[in-house]
C-alpha cells in the first residue's frame, strides 16, 4: 500500500509502536482492531493473523 508505519497507525487510530509490535508478533490485537485491520486492507482475518496455541 506505501503506507508508513505513522501512516497506517493513524488511519487505525493506533500507535505507531502498537503497529510495530503487530509487526514484530509481539503484540496480539483486539478483535476489533483485527476487524479494523482486515477492512482496511480488503481482507479476512485470517488471512492476516493466525491463531497458534501456546
Amino acid at each position: 500500500m506505501g503506507w508508513t508505519q505513522d501512516g497506517l497507525a493513524e488511519r487505525l487510530d493506533v500507535s505507531r509502536q502498537t503497529i510495530i509490535s503487530l509487526e514484530k508478533g509481539k503484540y496480539n490485537p483486539s478483535l476489533l482492531l483485527a476487524f479494523k485491520i482486515a477492512t482496511l486492507f480488503a481482507c479476512r482475518i485470517e488471512e492476516i493473523f493466525m491463531y497458534e496455541e501456546e
